[in-house]
Formats: structure tokens, sequence, C-alpha cells
């Protein structure tokens, strides 16, 4: 039972905290909610950003299985130094797979790179002579050091299940440029999706129409094309009559979110019919440029991890507002087809990175060449980083989400440039500590958008994409 004393305690707190919120509201210090008004026939109009924004579109490249930080970008001389020792302070470290042994040196070379003598590996040389063009963040951390969970938050800004994506939670506020192309399109590696497989895309408590549309370079979006058998009239004929029925049934039922996301799904798969095919189709590209792209490689999976970059770049010169691109999969299992190096990752990531490393360049220098970063922020992440010592019986990298390395570049930010550090062996971020709360709130930011007023009513609570947390980091920006 509550006692005389505890009641008087509680309902003075309770009391001065809603004194301080009417206070706070007065002074502006609590951000009011904005939620974009959302016309169930055209889920995708425009809508104005909060305010005159940096960037206009993202494309968001996701390596899953936590590319190895102090092997790519991330220069540590200490590693170097204390080769084959103990870590000093972590003698008998257990992390996500058990006890570490000691400290392994990056098995790639580094070397400065740039105008600007940034250190990086060898191990992705392409992406390494474009520094010049980044702006990196080497001081993120996550909440989690399992992929699955950790892969979460990075793409929908939460550890658990059921939250929207970032690209849902963009083109839910600001719409699509586009009207016969999805707002958000989600491409997965060539060898299959990441561990947490659509719900990287997923538009979660979000209207449903704001969920990534998924395909890739060699397989089409699913089911788009009339059956043969049918003529075009028949199937024109069957469309409007859908259309009216649900229509009809929408006027009953004017707060079916779903109802609406598939009206407006029918009409999309209708205009993709005709636009689909034309994005899809790299005939009009010229010879110099499907090199550029490696897209008729010998290696099989650089070659359509390749056209999946060249798709990314033909949607978003085509007004997608999001693309969301994925390298790495987990089909195949730890390590094989991801970037998951626990074992062997000399071995691993020597097969991964030319995968990777051409087409991404090549992706990016494009965007470059065509003006496009001029209004295109492109973000490049992994779920976590690795720890500086090889497990324990092994000559791989344990999970490690205290300390690693994301870049951004594009419209909004400054380049080059390095924020954040981690301590001397890329153990943990030691300075300018970076949640992706951050992260998120920055990225939000550069899109004209106020992370702590973009919001969605669900289950009594106005959720955002940084949750409670976040703040922009404002020495990235120009």
């Amino acid at each position: 039972m509550l006692d005389r004393r505890s009641f008087l305690e509680h309902a003075g707190t309770g009391l001065s905290g809603i004194a301080l919120a009417a206070l706070l509201g007065q002074d502006k210090a609590l951000a009011e909610p904005i939620r974009p008004v959302i016309q169930p026939d055209a889920p995708f109009a425009f809508r104005a950003p909060h305010v005159l924004p940096k960037a206009t579109r993202v494309l968001f490249v996701f390596c899953s299985g936590a590319v190895s930080h102090i092997d790519t970008f991330d220069y540590k001389p200490s590693l170097f130094k204390y080769d084959g020792q103990p870590l000093p302070g972590g003698e008998g470290l257990i992390t996500f797979q058990g006890e570490n042994g000691n400290v392994a040196k990056p098995l790639w070379d580094f070397a400065p790179r740039g105008q600007c003598g940034k250190y990086t590996s060898n191990l992705l040389p392409n992406m390494s002579a474009m520094v010049d063009d980044f702006c990196f963040i080497h001081s993120l951390t996550a909440k989690s050091n399992t992929h699955g969970p950790a892969e979460s938050q990075m793409n929908t800004g939460f550890i658990l299940d059921g939250f929207p994506s970032i690209g849902a939670w963009v083109t839910y506020a600001l719409g699509c440029e586009a009207d016969d192309l999805p707002a958000y399109v989600a491409i997965p590696d060539p060898r299959g999706y990441p561990q947490m497989g659509p719900n990287s895309w997923t538009a979660g408590f979000l209207p449903a129409v704001f969920q990534g549309v998924s395909f890739n370079a060699d397989k089409p979006i699913a089911h788009l094309n009339t059956p043969g058998g049918i003529s075009p009239e028949a199937d024109r004929a069957t469309r409007e009559f859908l259309k009216f029925m649900n229509e009809k049934h929408l006027e009953q039922f004017p707060g079916d979110s779903e109802l609406s996301a598939r009206i407006a799904s029918y009409e999309m798969a209708a205009k993709l019919q005709l636009r689909a095919a034309e994005v899809d189709d790299f005939a009009s590209e010229p010879e110099s440029m499907r090199q550029m792209y490696c897209v008729d490689d010998s290696n099989k999976l650089k070659a359509a991890f390749g056209r999946n970059c060249l798709l990314a770049r033909r949607l978003l010169e085509r007004g997608v507002r999001f693309v969301h691109l994925f390298n790495g999969a987990y089909a195949m299992g730890e390590g094989v087809g991801n970037w998951d190096g626990h074992k062997v990752i000399k071995q691993q990531y020597d097969i991964h990175a030319p995968i990777l490393d051409e087409p991404c360049a090549a992706l990016f220098k494009d965007l470059k060449a065509r003006g496009l970063l001029d209004d295109t922020l492109v973000v490049w992440a992994t779920e976590f980083g690795r720890m500086p010592t090889f497990q324990k019986g092994a000559s791989g990298r344990d999970h490690n989400p205290s300390g690693f390395t994301a870049f951004m570049m594009g419209a909004g930010v400054k380049a080059p440039f390095s924020y954040g550090a981690t301590d001397d062996f890329g153990y943990k971020a030691a300075e300018n500590v970076t949640t992706i709360y951050d992260f998120h709130a920055t990225i939000l930011h550069l899109l004209g958008l106020n992370h702590e007023q973009l919001t969605f009513y669900h289950n009594g609570t106005e959720r955002r994409l940084t949750d409670v947390h976040g703040h922009v980091i404002q020495d990235l920006l120009t």
C-alpha cells in the first residue's frame, strides 16, 4: 500500500514535472511534433522539409557483417607495435564469441591517400583513392554486439524488430520527386539478404506504403509483368475495376493505411510496367560506363554487384528519394558471403573486398561527375566494428560495437574531414563519442528535417527515428 508520505512525495514531483514541461513549452525548449499530411490517393506527393535542405536524396550503402575499421579506414600504429602481444589492460578479455587472443596488426598495408594524406589500407584501394571526398566518423558506437539487433539499429534506429527503417522515415516525411518510380528502393546484394532481411527496409508502424521496394539488377520487381494470354485491354479494364472497388472500400474505412498502400502499389505497378524496364535496361549505357562499373567482369559476383551500383545511379538520377544499397548477405553462412570475419579474416576479406571496392567507387565517381553530389547525400556504414585482437585459436576478429567507422560524402558535409577517434588500438571510441542516434539525426538534418519533430503517433507514444536521443553532429556540416 502507498503511505501518506510517499503519496505526497510522488504528487509533488509529478506536479513539478508538469510545470517544467509547461515552462519548456513556452520557451520552445520542447520540440512540437511535425507530422506530415499524407494524401491517401497520393502518398508519395512531394512534401516540404522543415527547413531548407542541403540534400534532397540519399544513397545509403550498408555492408552487412561488420567491416573491420582497423583493416580499412582507421589507422592505428600501435597495432603494429604491439602485434602478437596481449592487449594492454585487456588480458582475458571476453567478447561476443569468447576469449580473445593477442593484438593482431592489420593484414593489409596502410599508406597516405589523396591530397589530404589520409592513411587507409589497400584492402579497398579504389574507395581509398577518394578520401578527399569523404567525411569520416571514426567514433561510432552501437548498442548491440549481435549482428541482427545491430543491423536493425543502423537501419531503423532500434535494436528491436518492428520499427521503421530510415528510408521509410525519409519518404514518409518528404514523399518523392518521381511519380513513376518508388520513393524508396532497397537493392539487396546479389548473394541474398542481410541478416535482418526485409526488416532492414520495413515501414514498421508507419503507413505500409512507405516500405522499401526490393529488387536488384538481376532480379527485377516480382510479379510486375502481365501474364501471357491476357490482352492489354483486359488488363487495363481489370485494373480500373479493381481501383473502383478499392476506392469505394476506402471511403468506408478511411483510416486503413494498408488498403491505401495497396491501391497506391497497384497504381505504381501500372507505371512501373513501363518505367522499370527502362531503368533496368543498361543497353543505353556506353561501353566505357559498363567497364567502369565492372558489369561484365569475369568475377560474377563483382559484376552482379556492379550492375546493382549502376542501377542505384539510374534510380537516383530519375528522382528516387532513398536508395538503400546492400553489400553482403547471410544465406551462405558466417563470413562466407558477408564481412563477418571471425575465423580467417584475410582469406574472407580478400574475396569480399573486390566485389565491393571497384563498383562502389565507380558509383561514387559517377555521381560526382554528373553533379549529383550537389544535392545527394551518400552514406557508407556497417553495423559495428571488429576487435584489435584475433579471437583465441583463430585468425579473425570478434565483434566490437565500442568504436567503428562510417563515412558520408556529398551535399552538406565537409570533405576531406575526419571526426572523432578511437583509442590507440581502435578498441573504443575515445574522442567525440558518437551514437547511431547522432548519425541518424545528422542525416535527417541534411535533408531539412528536425529529428526531434519528425514523429508518428503509435500506441500512445510520439515515435521518432532517434527515439529520445541524438544530436546533430554540427562539426561535419558545411
